[in-house]
């Protein structure tokens, strides 16, 4: 009895210091950015470097929100399998979304200029528009991407193999969630607001800006898999 409750006190010591560890690291990034000399620099480097700057902010970012949805999900902070690799997919797909919200935000803005949107000069309208077209299109897209590379990235480590069929990461996916909850659930409420609020930002904020709600994606992530559960 004793020594079962030493060790659910020892369990609950770790959790708590991951729960301070992680409150740590997203304060890190609070103070860089409050601090106007090291937001100033910090948007400098990223401005002169974007595509670097996209990949480091979603590596970073993205995995704590992971993080924070597998401590959600499982009570208990956990590193995930290919850690640092699924980080990489996080930078990847972060130096994607530098180039889309271009894309997307500039098209958006064509489109008005020639009358395939309305309210022309509007910047709500142009923040909406560019955030319901990423949405609806790349959004989806952006999700399979993800999963892919996690799924890619576990079976090398499982299998030691390169090489694998498109087929058979295919198959791994829960495409029911996928589409239900991913896309036709958090890609038109949750994601085409945020970013219309993102798009109202000045450009040079909205990749981090993006990057932060990444941390909402693993919560979204984990609300998921636990309502399933029950």
């Amino acid at each position: 009895m004793f020594v079962s409750a030493y060790f659910r006190g020892e369990i609950k010591m770790k959790q708590i210091k991951g729960d301070l560890l992680w409150l740590a690291l997203l304060g890190i990034w609070l103070i860089v950015l409050i601090n106007p000399a090291t937001r100033q620099q910090f948007m400098t480097v990223t401005e002169a470097h974007p595509y670097m700057g996209g990949f480091f902010k979603f590596a970073i970012l993205a995995t704590m929100g992971d993080m924070l949805g597998t401590r959600i999900l499982t009570g208990s902070w956990k590193k995930p399998k290919g850690f640092i690799w699924k980080a990489l997919v996080w930078g990847l797909l972060g130096m994607m979304i530098t180039l889309v919200f271009t894309v997307f935000t500039g098209g958006a803005a064509a489109a008005q200029a020639v009358g395939k949107l309305p309210f022309e000069g509007n910047k709500l309208a142009l923040a909406f528009f560019g955030s319901a077209i990423m949405n609806l299109t790349f959004g989806p897209m952006m999700y399979v991407y993800h999963r892919f590379g996690d799924l890619y990235v576990e079976h090398v480590i499982d299998s030691g193999q390169f090489k694998v069929k498109a087929s058979e990461l295919a198959n791994k996916i829960d495409w029911q969630t996928m589409v239900t909850f991913s896309w036709l659930t958090t890609c038109i409420w949750v994601w085409i607001p945020c970013h219309t609020a993102v798009f109202l930002l000045p450009p040079q904020y909205r990749v981090l800006a993006s990057a932060f709600l990444s941390i909402l994606l693993g919560i979204l992530i984990a609300m998921s898999k636990k309502s399933k559960k029950v």
